[in-house]
């Protein structure tokens, strides 16, 4: 790659069990170009997924923006960005044949699939595919400078990394309809007021208070943070009555644990759990 598109740390979590949990933190870092994905945004983005989902030791993924560059004198200071949606240089003279294996095997489902849990920390523009790979992650914080929207209209396209689809189960058919139709920008209250972000934040305390709770998520037993977001997924995807029947099966199945024995007794004398993550 010709850039260190995304810069990847790894973060201790005191307190974790089994020992040695981790937040692995990765920074979206194209900030001259307000952190749009490119192809080697998604190759990083990809290659971390397979590491994380790999690594016991990561509890929680955090995906954020770099921020922007403090500029030469007299040049204009860039506004902040999680992903400013997709590099559309890259979209000049393709055909639907050059961009279909891409979009087959994208960056955004390969975050969506992702058993560990994952938080999008979004401060200013998250738009297009910055938008979708927000909505990838399970939560979304953002910061009250932050600004969302899908403008794939404007280009005579329409969102291909799964806008259309789980913004509809996030907000709803005619919220949906209206941003993608009309391409135009959702503030951070519209974003809070209409389900697509969980919180909004001051922007000077969107990391303190994203990495609080990844590190909170972090400390219950890993095993049943897995079943819990499977069983929570599942009513995306199965009819009422059947994921109802899933639920009842994953949480019958918990009980054989070791975990559901260690969660209980810390319960019952007052003390704190020590997962063994089984």
């Amino acid at each position: 790659m010709s850039e260190e598109v995304l810069i990847v740390a790894d973060h201790p979590v005191e307190g974790s069990s089994p020992k040695g949990g981790a937040i692995s933190i990765w920074t979206l870092n194209r900030p001259d170009k307000l952190n749009a994905l490119n192809s080697d945004s998604h190759i990083a983005i990809k290659e971390q997924c397979l590491r994380v989902e790999s690594d016991d030791n990561i509890r929680c993924v955090v995906i954020r923006g770099a921020p922007p560059q403090i500029p030469e004198e007299g040049g204009k200071q860039k506004p902040p960005a999680f992903a400013a949606g997709a590099d559309i240089s890259e979209f000049l003279e393709k055909g639907s044949d050059d961009v279909r294996p891409f979009f087959e095997d994208n960056a955004w489902e390969a975050v969506w699939n992702l058993s560990k849990p994952t938080i999008a920390m979004v401060d200013g523009f998250a738009l297009g595919g910055g938008t979708e790979l927000a909505l990838s992650c399970d939560i979304r914080i953002a910061s009250d400078r932050s600004t969302f929207g899908q403008p794939e209209i404007n280009l005579g396209l329409i969102p291909g990394g799964g806008g259309t689809q789980r913004l509809c189960r996030l907000i709803g058919y005619g919220k949906t309809m209206e941003i993608v139709l009309t391409g135009g920008m959702v503030s951070s209250d519209e974003a809070l007021s209409s389900g697509i972000v969980n919180r909004i934040v001051p922007f000077r305390e969107l990391e303190e208070v994203t990495m609080n709770l990844a590190v909170e998520i972090s400390r219950k037993s890993p095993y049943t943070i897995r079943v819990a977001k499977r069983a929570v997924r599942g009513a995306l995807d199965l009819p009422f009555s059947e994921g109802i029947l899933m639920e009842r099966s994953e949480f019958v199945a918990l009980f054989d644990t070791e975990d559901k024995e260690i969660g209980v007794s810390s319960f019952l004398n007052r003390t704190d759990a020590n997962w063994l993550g089984r």
